[in-house]
């Protein structure tokens, strides 16, 4: 049977597009099956219904506590199934224990900084600011921290003389299309978990991430 893949977002969804595309075209061996957004008017729930993939909307302005948002966020992802791996793709929502702990090691977040360099946000005009040569993108198990969980892999990708913070962010964008689905690839398929907090490759413990170079 096919794995099952919910992607949460908040905005465009670019990364859960370059997911679906992979499970397309074979690349990912898994299907979309749930897009949830905390964000009524996130464009990328339109290109979920555009392929028929089942959407849901959970705002969390409604919610006054997160756990309280949580814990609607997980009856919502159940009430459609119980996916293999849930994917945060640009959710811009720091989850709770309640959250974290009910799908630990199958839960994946992507940021747009070598991690743990920069969790937060505006990741690309501090590297900028720091004079780093690289930057890139992280992607890791998620728990309660802001943007921290075992760090499964980085995507690495010059900064260049010229560059100014869209044109670093653009090719950063383009490492995550990339990596993502290959870490999502290796954790339904390649033998990639998570067990007391270290990352495993085919029951070897990885003393790094995983590096991947991009241009």
């Amino acid at each position: 049977m096919i794995p099952e893949i919910t992607v949460l977002i908040s905005g465009r969804g670019s990364n859960m597009q370059s997911i679906h595309q992979a499970c397309l075209h074979g690349t990912l061996k898994a299907a979309v099956t749930h897009v949830v957004s905390n964000t009524i008017d996130a464009a990328g729930l339109d290109y979920a219904k555009q392929h028929d993939i089942h959407t849901s909307v959970v705002p969390h302005q409604e919610f006054e506590k997160r756990s309280d948002f949580d814990t609607e966020l997980i009856r919502t992802i159940q009430q459609h199934g119980n996916p293999d791996l849930i994917l945060l793709a640009g959710f811009m929502r720091r989850l709770t224990p309640i959250f974290t702990t009910k799908f630990d090691g199958r839960l994946i977040n992507i940021h747009p900084s070598l991690l743990p360099k920069y969790p937060g946000l505006d990741t690309h005009a501090r590297a900028l600011k720091s004079g780093d040569k690289w930057h890139g993108c992280s992607v890791h198990f998620v728990n309660e921290a802001l943007d921290g969980g075992p760090l499964i892999a980085r995507g690495i990708v010059p900064v260049l003389e010229t560059d100014t913070e869209s044109s670093l962010a653009a090719r950063v964008l383009k490492a995550e299309h990339q990596l993502f689905p290959q870490i999502a690839q290796l954790v339904l398929h390649g033998g990639l978990a998570c067990l007391d907090s270290h990352i495993k490759l085919n029951d070897t413990t990885l003393s790094s991430p995983l590096v991947y170079y991009y241009n």
